[in-house]
């Protein structure tokens, strides 16, 4: 698992009617994009997380034009 600064990370819901749960990265202490993650949730409460297999991260999008030749 691989995440920058301003993707987000959603942990699934383990049971039936358990909601996901998203957070923002706000900074990656690993190498090279690696766990741990440094996250902030909606309510602006920071942790460290190493997220397991139930977790994804949704790249943030970069937000530079690209020049087409």
């Amino acid at each position: 698992m691989h995440a920058s600064k301003g993707d987000r990370l959603v942990v699934h819901g383990r049971t039936v009617g358990q909601k996901d749960h998203a957070v923002e990265i706000i900074e990656v202490l690993g190498e090279h994009g690696d766990p741990p993650y440094r996250v902030r949730a909606e309510d602006g409460h920071e942790s460290i997380m190493s997220p397991g297999p139930d977790s994804v991260v949704q790249h943030h999008k970069s937000t530079r034009s690209r020049t087409i030749r």
